[in-house]
């Protein structure tokens, strides 16, 4: 399955009716979840964020274009956010399964249908460009809707898609593909929008104009400006004064988080803001965000503590929220924002079970949760083991060597105990869809031949659900093996279980890797993932019995038997 996020931006944030109008429009297609819906009066601008498979976002997002040529009227439009559209931008994100090329392909085919259909002028920009100079949002929507008109007369201004005239009620509208962008602001406590546009100057890529000391602007040989560049990458930024809060504001949008960190330039707005006699009153984040946003800052400002960062999801969420006052300009609730935890209930399935209440499910005459469910979970729990070692050695006095590695190690065994948890639920999901495809009729041959196809499809996803579970216990096994080797030895035994626990995974994935491999007709695949897993299986084994052959020893060697 193909995982597409989709983020249009529609001219009408004031307008409950349009703005829900336009909602319904997309959320009424099969398959498609509308996540977000985050409409802003002052900039007079609705971000709405989709998710699904690729052909459902696209249609969903033609559908709200659609609606939206109907309800909005741009020559009748004001507001604070940079625009040339009804719909002035809708960019498709890759997420699982899909690629770059897949949603670059996805914009220009939803460009050439709204341009074809809608009549209306359509603009490919970032990797779906089909010019160097039509990467960039902002450089194609320079002037913005009043300029349009005396743009598009110019043949060099020619749309991608659609008429090369002037649509006065809808504009112009840009697609493409990019990477995720976060839409960012920092609250400043001064009313002076000068002093939020002078930081945005500092913290922006393309920067300022350079001047001399006596503040005339410098200039090369060819009598271009010369630009003092910025202090991040992939940051666009300006300040404004927002009517709603009654204060400066400093916006930007962030379009490679990895690159750039939410929490790098909050830090720095800080900074300059109290240069200027001004502070940072909180932030806030526009729409939804990646879950390794809210990770990294947390980890950074934990580490910036003192502290380790090898924490549960939960509290690095809770530090970086605190951290960055995202709770002080607007509400900010995880399980809303966070986009991993939209398209998975963290809350519903075996892991939101209580102990109890896992076991006493296990303990149903229901096939499923089994075996697979349970080597899973192993895996989690060896991996929470490790995690809890490396940190109670990461405080231990006398073992300032190995914090940095065990700070690292923590880090590590956190995601990979996510990963295991993830694969409880997906084990049971994959038993469930061979149920699902063995109950497909058999009457006719068409019939036969759809139930024999889905399932194939279906004991193929049951075999690979253990099988990842199997390669993801090579590196629970190293993990018990640093901290029973480097780590706190009153924690040695809690060390030895990790690895205990490691090993049973393993041996527990490759038995539902084994029993479902029949199932395949493709024996070449058969013997080649049969093979693969026992190679695996026995790399696990060495590891651990060499873990708790050294755990045995010193435990034997502490009571002097």
């Amino acid at each position: 399955m193909k995982l597409v996020e989709c983020v249009p931006n529609f001219s009408e944030g004031r307008d409950r009716r349009v703005i829900d109008a336009i909602g319904a429009a997309m959320a009424g297609v099969d398959g498609v979840k509308l996540l977000d819906v985050d409409p802003g009066a002052a900039t007079n601008r609705t971000v709405y964020t989709l998710v699904g498979e690729a052909e459902q976002v696209a249609e969903a997002a033609f559908r709200g274009i659609r609606a939206a040529t109907e309800l909005i009227d741009m020559s009748r439009h004001s507001g604070e956010h940079p625009r040339q559209g009804a719909c002035d931008v809708c960019p498709f994100i890759p997420l699982s399964g899909a690629t770059m090329d897949d949603c670059v392909d996805l914009s220009r085919r939803l460009g050439k249908r709204v341009g074809d259909e809608l009549g209306v002028p359509v603009f490919l920009y970032e990797y779906a460009a089909t010019r160097p100079e039509r990467r960039s949002l902002t450089a194609i929507r320079a002037g913005e809707y009043e300029a349009l008109e005396a743009k598009l007369e110019d043949p060099a201004f020619a749309p991608d898609f659609g008429p090369a005239r002037f649509v006065p009620r809808f504009g112009a509208m840009v697609t493409g593909a990019r990477e995720f962008l976060i839409a960012y602001n920092i609250n400043l406590n001064t009313r002076n929008a000068k002093i939020a546009k002078d930081i945005a100057l500092e913290i922006r890529d393309s920067g300022r104009i350079a001047r001399d000391d006596e503040g005339r602007k410098l200039s090369a040989e060819d009598g271009s400006a010369v630009r003092k560049p910025g202090k991040f990458d992939h940051c666009k930024a300006t300040g404004w004064f927002i009517d709603e809060y009654r204060c400066a504001q400093v916006t930007m949008n962030l379009t490679n988080f990895r690159v750039t960190p939410v929490h790098m330039v909050f830090d720095e707005v800080c900074r300059l803001a109290q240069e200027r006699g001004a502070r940072v009153t909180g932030s806030e984040i526009v729409g939804l965000v990646p879950l390794d946003v809210l990770r990294m800052a947390g980890e950074h400002y934990l580490r910036r503590q003192g502290a380790g960062a090898g924490v549960a999801t939960d509290r690095l969420i809770e530090v970086a929220v605190q951290s960055m006052g995202l709770k002080d300009v607007a509400p900010f609730d995880p399980a809303r924002k966070v986009i991993e935890f939209q398209t998975r209930d963290r809350n519903s399935g075996l892991m939101g079970l209580t102990v109890n209440g896992f076991a006493d499910e296990l303990s149903s005459d229901s096939a499923a949760p089994g075996g697979g469910s349970v080597a899973a979970l192993c895996g989690a729990l060896s991996s929470g083991l490790s995690a809890m070692v490396a940190q109670l050695t990461f405080v231990k006095k006398g073992f300032e060597g190995v914090r940095e590695e065990m700070d690292g190690l923590a880090v590590s065994a956190q995601l990979l105990k996510e990963r295991f948890a993830r694969a409880v639920d997906e084990d049971t999901d994959a038993f469930n869809q061979v149920m699902a495809a063995m109950r497909l009729p058999k009457k006719t041959d068409p019939e036969k031949a759809a139930r024999s196809e889905a399932l194939q499809a279906a004991t193929l996803g049951a075999v690979m659900v253990p099988f990842r579970v199997l390669e993801s216990c090579r590196e629970a096994a190293e993990l018990a093996r640093a901290v029973v080797s480097r780590g706190n030895p009153n924690s040695l035994s809690d060390a030895g279980v990790a690895s205990l626990c490691a090993r049973l995974a393993a041996e527990g994935a490759w038995y539902n890797v084994l029993i479902n491999l029949p199932g395949l007709e493709d024996k070449g695949k058969v013997a080649e993932l049969s093979g693969r897993a026992t190679e695996l299986l026995s790399g696990v084994e060495a590891i651990c019995d060499a873990v708790n052959a050294e755990v045995r020893q010193r435990l034997r060697a502490g009571i002097g038997s």
